[in-house]
């Protein structure tokens, strides 16, 4: 496991120890799971962006009629057009 210093404005330091202290958890190891659940948000984020960028050079977009219907799924309803 590694070790490494961080600096933090005063209030989020003051926030991670109150949420720390209500978990009954150090400040170390709600940090470490912050920092797990932003690599594995970001490492998911990046990995669609790639699939996205992938198909977009093979051609792969919608057709008019996807994207129409999903328009449709999305906007109010009894908004016009």
């Amino acid at each position: 496991m590694n070790a490494f210093t961080i600096r933090l404005p005063d209030e989020t330091a003051d926030k991670l120890d109150r949420i720390a202290e209500k978990m009954d958890r150090s400040r170390a190891y709600v940090a470490a799971q912050a920092i797990e659940d932003f690599i594995a948000r970001e490492e998911w984020q990046l990995a669609e962006i790639q699939t996205g960028l992938a198909e977009a050079v093979r051609g792969e977009f919608a057709n008019d009629g996807e994207v129409e219907r999903v328009f449709n799924k999305y906007s109010a309803p009894g908004r016009s057009k």
